[in-house]
């Protein structure tokens, strides 16, 4: 797939800027645009899903790798810098193809910290680089501190992963919206009226009730504010039952304006006929398939896979200790339902409407089940797979009741997720080529991104164990590289504000 024009005129900018400044900090701004890098005796992990290579040297020139292979074959350039990489595991950069980095409501955290919106997207983005994330999609948020942390880093005036941002999920209102939130407007204030503008920037509830010719001028405004892509709502967020937003025509047509861009359209549906509905529209991206009102139909899961659509899956909420937790409760509720009802409560049994049951199922975690059958299946057919986790920022930690999971935290969440991959049925291999060269593909750059080939730009980890013995070894991280220069990540995040600076990497993410 070819980059397009616009993100090939912003590599080649962003390239020179790099040369000339390092996004590894202040300390290597006096890096030079040819400065060498030399990985010596790797094992090579590519990302192409190729059986891993042993003993090899990467030499990395200014933000490029200009050499792959057995280290007798590659001489070191005199004057690189040389790493020694024996017994290590070099691979591509992680990609997280859904996270949420910006403040985008939680009442009084926006009111507190809404001054610090651009603060934290930096904050947050750093985090993800922290733990190996070298490129983040942001598939909801706000758009313009979000567009300010991404061309920050673009001209490397900030350390962070490259990012790409969607803004609004265009057809829905904002935080407190019907579409988001089941928030009637009549009960708003001005200040949460204000708020819902401010995330949405003309891509709002008002687009579901335009022709297709409106939409197509309304969805161009929206695109010349910045996004790197569109993402929009197929359905409902929370309604129950859920209810399908935008027609046919319509959706065809913000994929459409999208694809004249070079820019990928996805969709955020989640019942069966409206995810039906999307991918019959030509998009590119599913952000969590498996989340659907039902288990999905073959012929569902079949056309994914036929259409070669991407399906960003949510692994880290439904595998390890979230799983967990699941059958542990459900062991719990079984035993509780194996309890006789007495004489009082079989007389004063009635019949259960019909809402009574749908919160009983979703008191039984069926929904999670639904998920997790989802993802396997989609899997099994074949389909593109990257790990997403819908990580975002949420209350400050001043107005929480409990502390966050580590698998809705920047970062250590997307290495929960890339594990989770494995137990729904990936090999390590193919969870680090999701992670890696399906990533770069759902961020149309891999012609640029994802692998570890000579040209390519040099985003690369180094673990200090094998992935492909044990995927938890993604945990282990020696060395992160950012185009090229390497990354102080024991400095991360730089300008902290929920966070402690210097940040353990202990393998619990804490």
């Amino acid at each position: 797939m070819q980059m397009p024009d616009a993100r090939r005129v912003r590599a080649a900018v962003v390239a020179a800027v790099l040369a000339a400044a390092s996004v590894a900090g202040p300390a290597a701004a006096n890096a030079t645009a040819q400065e060498v890098t030399a990985f010596v005796g790797a094992t090579v992990i590519d990302g192409t899903g190729a059986p891993a290579r042993n003993d090899h040297t990467v030499v990395v020139r200014g933000d490029r790798i200009e050499a792959v292979g057995p280290r007798a074959a590659v001489a070191v350039p005199r004057g690189a810098r040389v790493v020694d990489a024996a017994g290590r595991f070099l691979l591509p950069g992680f990609v997280d193809t859904n996270v949420h980095v910006s403040l985008y409501g939680a009442g009084e955290t926006f009111v507190r910290y809404e001054h610090d919106n651009a603060r934290l997207v930096r904050e947050a983005a750093q985090l993800h680089l922290k733990y190996g994330m070298t490129t983040i999609r942001d598939s909801y948020g706000s758009l313009l501190p979000l567009v300010q942390v991404r061309d920050e880093i673009e001209r490397g005036q900030t350390v962070g992963p490259r990012m790409l941002v969607a803004g609004n999920i265009v057809g829905w209102g904002g935080p407190y919206s019907v579409t988001f939130s089941l928030q009637r407007q009549e009960s708003l204030t001005l200040w949460q009226e204000q708020i819902n503008d401010f995330i949405t920037q003309g891509s709002g509830e008002e687009l579901l009730e335009m022709t297709p010719e409106e939409l197509r001028t309304a969805i161009r405004a929206y695109l010349d504010k910045g996004p790197d892509f569109i993402k929009y709502g197929g359905t409902g967020h929370f309604s129950d039952p859920l209810m399908i937003g935008f027609s046919p025509r319509a959706q065809e047509v913000l994929v459409e304006e999208a694809h004249a861009r070079g820019l990928v359209a996805e969709t955020h549906s989640t019942s069966r006929e409206g995810l039906r509905l999307s991918v019959l529209a030509g998009l590119d991206l599913i952000q969590h398939p498996e989340v659907l009102d039902d288990t999905i139909p073959d012929d569902l899961a079949r056309l994914v896979a036929e259409r070669g659509v991407i399906c960003s899956i949510l692994s880290n909420t439904i595998t390890g200790e979230a799983w967990q937790e699941h059958l542990k409760e459900q062991s719990k509720r079984e035993g509780e339902e194996k309890k006789e009802e007495s004489e009082i409560e079989q007389r004063n049994r009635r019949v259960k409407t019909s809402r009574e049951l749908r919160k009983e199922r979703a008191a039984r975690g069926e929904g999670m089940e639904v998920r997790r059958r989802n993802a396997e299946k989609l899997i099994r057919a074949g389909c593109v797979t990257t790990p997403s986790t819908d990580n975002y920022l949420g209350s400050a930690p001043e107005f929480r009741r409990e502390p966050k999971k580590a698998n809705q935290e920047a970062g250590i969440g997307t290495i929960i997720a890339i594990e989770g991959l494995v137990e729904l049925g990936m090999t390590p291999m193919e969870a680090i080529t999701a992670a890696t060269l399906n990533g770069a593909r759902a961020s149309r750059m891999e012609e640029e991104l994802g692998t570890v080939e000579v040209g390519k730009v040099a985003d690369l980890i180094l673990l200090d164990a094998d992935p492909l013995a044990d995927i938890a070894n993604i945990r282990k991280l020696g060395v992160v590289m950012r185009g090229g220069r390497i990354v102080d990540t024991n400095a991360l995040p730089l300008d902290p504000v929920w966070f402690g600076k210097g940040m353990s990497l202990a393998p619990d993410g804490r």
